[in-house]
């Protein structure tokens, strides 16, 4: 099927703008990205056109919300520009990116996965978690792992998940395993809740702090005023912005700016 994205939309920033971690990219240029049980095949084909492998019905089902596609980009850029120097460059060499919505349960696990680690070595864990045990899902194209729910970890312990190269983070996912299903985080139910209760809920897990709650609320709720500060973000407060945080100017966007500035931290190290 082709499709027309009439909005800021680039694969290639999306696939490896550090927001997910089990996108792959083809030689002939298609990524493939996976949510919960679905699989989809996308190419850039030009002209604000692209190839993709889903029918009509999934596409508006699943991956239009994926791809946060009922925000208008374009003119969230249009708002932002020109309130501070170095978020104006940030946004310009990142534009195309966009906030993907992601499920929580696989967020506030690799998130926890994801202290002190590379993007290169979370990728490697949370795909050997998936591949031990995930369920199977096969498209056209492959045979691959989904990423294991609550019930499919059901009976993993500490040391399996170790073996998973989850290092000391291992007992933290295991507390979230048991909260989940316990019921004591009803994650789904945190769609309905405000910005802070979700941030604050998020943190009864252990090992999970402002940074991974910020993460999980703006990467699988959608809640674009939310900050996730790591170290990338940091850097860029205390180097380009001389100390003083620019978030303030963008308020409900901010999350989105973040996304830019960590972008292009990370594609500008040195």
């Amino acid at each position: 099927m082709l499709m027309k994205i009439e909005d800021d939309f680039d694969l290639q920033k999306i696939a490896f703008s550090g927001q997910c971690f089990r996108v792959k990219q083809w030689e002939d240029g298609t990524y493939r990205f996976i949510t919960g049980d679905s699989c989809v095949y996308i190419k850039d084909m030009g002209e604000q056109l692209f190839s993709i492998s889903c029918d009509r019905r999934e596409w508006e089902r699943v991956w239009k919300r994926y791809f946060d596609l009922d925000r208008c980009y374009r003119d969230i850029f249009n708002k932002e520009y020109q309130k501070h120097p170095f978020v104006d460059e940030a946004m310009k060499y990142g534009r195309g990116l966009r906030i993907l919505r992601q499920e929580p349960w696989e967020m506030l696990v690799t998130f926890i996965i994801s202290q002190r680690k590379s993007i290169p070595a979370i990728a490697t864990a949370v795909e050997t978690l998936s591949s031990q045990y995930g369920h199977t899902i096969t498209t056209d194209r492959e045979r691959l792992k989904a990423f294991p729910t609550p019930q499919e970890l059901k009976k993993i312990s500490i040391e399996d998940l170790k073996e998973c190269r989850l290092g000391y983070r291992a007992s933290y996912v295991f507390d979230a395993i048991q909260k989940v299903l316990s019921g004591t985080l009803d994650l789904q139910c945190l769609n309905e809740e405000e910005d802070e209760h979700i941030l604050d809920l998020l943190q009864k897990v252990n090992g999970v702090g402002k940074k991974v709650a910020n993460c999980v609320s703006l990467f699988a709720y959608g809640r674009i005023s939310c900050v996730p500060i790591d170290v990338w973000i940091s850097r860029a407060i205390e180097n380009e912005c001389g100390g003083i945080s620019p978030f303030h100017l963008f308020r409900e966007n901010a999350g989105i700016i973040q996304q830019y500035i960590f972008y292009y931290e990370k594609c500008h190290q040195n």
